[in-house]
């Protein structure tokens, strides 16, 4: 019997739908979710902490976090990615992969903030052909984040590629080379878990600026092996850039109102949102994927996790950037690790160390190259990265 794939709405990109998209460059899109209490924001902080796997007790343990130059809980860099939620918005019919993101990190969040967030569609560039699938476009968004105060705290700069879908069914996309998922012995996967555990956040110690040199590599974080639980975990955790996902005659009111939303499981006959992709297998295949992946964003916020435990509770991780190839699929282990690559005093007169990061499968391949840069404290300034920015 051969095996279903689900039914996912089609198109191909054309003329008319090209124009329809250019209509909408500059649009400002709308958010549906903001956090605006200090008992609904501590909620939300832990739970998006647990969903991306961050231990670091900066976010979770208001005594603790009370000690540091925060002078109270703050969330992780990563958190406004839990901000920006209730957008559907894209090219119907087209499949669609988060294949980028630039990131300004201004100000810190804190217990009891409430986040607001805006989000501009930019335009697009293409149509072009696709290695992957027929023709891709890339769409470009910018999202700017801000208290209640009226402070910007962050910028985030997203690509999304959209692709011809069925095309991509009928490549060699489908193909399990290698074998996925991985076939890992119990002796590897004990391994693993036991790295995993090693892995510690810095925290209270500082990392001096005039201790770090440029070809220095930083502490690794290991990720996996990635299970339908973590990524369940993720989209509990409020990290999913998508409407809260519901259940029963909840989704179902929204699926009618919005059919581009859904489709229906081929094996269980349920309707789900196409979002499944990152734990259906069949909303995977039906997207032209071998099997159920990461989220771009989830990805994103690893990269974040693996500057704050290296640079502790004392730095500041100014902007990264990172681009992110191929799939994280489900068993997939992903082992992040970085290199300075360099040092200097910027214009805001703070300590900046520039660095290169990756984040490698177990077959060694880099699926997140990427760029950050931090600033630290130093020996030769009073003024602490953490400080000038503290409430």
């Amino acid at each position: 019997m051969s095996e279903k794939t689900a039914i996912l709405p089609d198109a191909a990109i054309d003329d008319e739908m090209i124009a329809r998209m250019k209509q909408k460059v500059g649009v400002q899109l709308r958010i549906d979710h903001s956090v605006n209490n200090e008992e609904a924001t501590r909620i939300a902080v832990t739970r998006f902490a647990g969903g991306i796997g961050d231990i670091n007790r900066l976010w979770t343990d208001h005594e603790y976090a009370a000690t540091t130059k925060y002078g109270g809980p703050v969330a992780p860099p990563s958190f406004v990615i839990g901000c920006f939620s209730g957008l559907q918005f894209g090219w119907p019919g087209l499949g669609s992969f988060h294949c980028a993101t630039q990131m300004d990190i201004l100000r810190p969040i804190y217990w009891g903030d409430k986040v607001t967030v805006t989000c501009r569609y930019d335009g697009f560039t293409g149509p072009q052909p696709s290695t992957f699938a027929g023709q891709m476009v890339t769409d470009q968004f910018t999202n700017e984040y801000t208290n209640q105060n009226g402070e910007k705290i962050a910028e985030v700069r997203w690509q999304v590629m959209n692709y011809e879908r069925t095309k991509a069914i009928s490549t060699s996309s489908l193909r399990a080379t290698p074998e996925i998922p991985h076939p890992w012995t119990i002796d590897e996967v004990e391994r693993v878990e036991a790295q995993v555990l090693s892995e510690k956040p810095r925290g209270a110690a500082p990392l001096f600026w005039e201790d770090v040199e440029i070809g220095e590599e930083i502490t690794s974080l290991t990720k996996g092996p990635i299970g339908l639980t973590d990524e369940v975990a993720f989209i509990a955790g409020g990290g999913t850039p998508i409407p809260r996902l519901k259940a029963h005659a909840a989704s179902l009111a929204d699926y009618q109102a919005h059919p581009a939303w859904t489709y229906r499981d081929p094996e269980t006959c349920a309707s789900e949102p196409i979002y499944a992709v990152h734990y259906n297998k069949s909303a995977a295949r039906g997207m032209g994927v071998t099997y159920q992946y990461d989220v771009g964003f989830q990805r994103q916020c690893w990269q974040l996790q693996l500057l704050t435990h290296w640079m502790g509770d004392d730095g500041w991780i100014k902007s990264v950037s990172a681009q992110y190839r191929g799939f994280v699929y489900l068993g997939d282990v992903v082992t992040l690790g970085g290199e300075v690559v360099g040092k200097a005093v910027d214009p805001d007169g703070e300590h900046i160390l520039e660095l290169r990061t990756f984040a490698k499968n177990q077959h060694g391949i880099d699926v997140m190259p990427g760029t950050a840069k931090v600033a630290l404290p130093s020996r030769s300034s009073a003024q602490n990265p953490v400080s000038r920015r503290r409430r």
